[in-house]
């Protein structure tokens, strides 16, 4: 049991060092292709332009941990992100006021999702997609399918600082990862998310409930992608209502990459980040070179398949060697003949 725990950390770090190997060979791929790519200008644009897709993409690791996934974030965002723009523009709220509705409305769409899912049995697939088309049409009813230009009230949010040149929303999705990791790593809840995607059934027979973990996990998607709405309109000045179309599947192909299972019980808020940092540089450097949409959509495609692949494999491996611990661990003459 001692060498299977001391085992983990070096295997989390060995993911972490192949994903961290990953990004540097992308950006040497991209600094030899083009001679602007490795300019600081560049990096911190990435950074600036990534903080909704982090936050959401912790809450897409702590679901899919869990066994579930959510196809919402991206509309939840942009209704997060049009009410702010509504409350703001058309009644004059404070912008600390307008980002808490955005992000309350985040949380209430997650714990519907959480809910419903959970509490019916229904596949989380089905009811996160139903709530994608529902928070769409909320954000179009809300803004009239208009986008609310703010200006500059909620600049300070996604500006870069003088010195960092970084914006406050970088800083705190970087706070939010470290946040997302304590969780799944330190905290009871986050044991219980993991043993819940490993297998529910032993949960339950263990005597835990796995309803209020997978509600809280789908809560805490919720509220993120509320708070992405809030980021997102601070990087542009605006609230969009058509904001955050495909954001789910951008979160879910980061999150993969990063090593998470879409099986559940396994996974890392930091290696999802790493993740989300791959698909930056990729789609940037591809930009770089000259590359056109539909190019990049095939490559970034691409990517996600051979994350998926991985995973598959990696499943496949886990169960080969645990079979054949098994097989050592119990004597031969154990073991039913026919398993022998």
């Amino acid at each position: 049991m001692r060498s299977g725990t001391n085992g983990q950390p070096r295997r989390r770090a060995a993911e972490c060092a192949g994903l961290l190997a990953v990004l540097a060979a992308l950006v040497a791929l991209f600094a030899a292709l083009s001679d602007r790519f490795l300019a600081p200008e560049t990096f911190l644009t990435i950074a600036n332009q990534i903080p909704d897709l982090v936050v959401i993409a912790v809450g897409m690791t702590l679901v899919l941990v869990s066994g579930g996934i959510d196809l919402s974030v991206g509309s939840v965002m942009a209704l997060g992100a049009s009410l702010l723009g509504v409350a703001m523009t058309d009644h004059g709220w404070p912008a600390g006021a307008a980002a808490l509705v955005a992000a309350s409305v985040g949380l209430g769409c997650g714990l519907v999702n959480g809910v419903i899912s959970v509490g019916a049995g229904i596949p989380s697939f089905i009811v996160t997609l139903g709530m994608l088309e529902i928070a769409r049409g909320a954000a179009y009813l809300a803004t009239r399918s208009q986008t609310q230009y703010i200006g500059p009230a909620i600049e300070p949010i996604g500006a870069p600082l003088p010195v960092l040149h970084l914006s406050p929303a970088v800083l705190a999705a970087l706070a939010l990862v470290a946040g997302g990791q304590f969780i799944l790593s330190r905290t009871v809840l986050g044991r219980h998310l993991v043993a819940i995607g490993s297998n529910e059934s032993a949960v339950r027979l263990s005597g835990i409930d796995p309803r209020p973990p997978k509600i809280a996990a789908f809560a805490i998607s919720g509220l993120l992608s509320g708070l992405a709405g809030v980021f997102q309109s601070s990087r542009l000045s605006a609230a969009d209502p058509n904001g955050g179309v495909g954001l789910e599947l951008a979160a879910i192909a980061a999150v993969v990459i990063g090593g998470t299972s879409l099986m559940g019980g396994r996974g890392s808020v930091v290696n999802s980040f790493i993740g989300v940092l791959i698909i930056a540089v990729l789609q940037t450097g591809l930009a770089h070179v000259g590359a056109t949409e539909p190019a990049k959509r095939v490559i970034t495609g691409a990517a996600i398949v051979a994350a998926v692949l991985a995973d598959a494999a990696r499943h496949r491996w886990a169960a080969a060697d645990l079979w054949r611990r098994l097989r050592r661990a119990v004597p031969a003459t154990a073991m039913p003949a026919d398993r022998l």
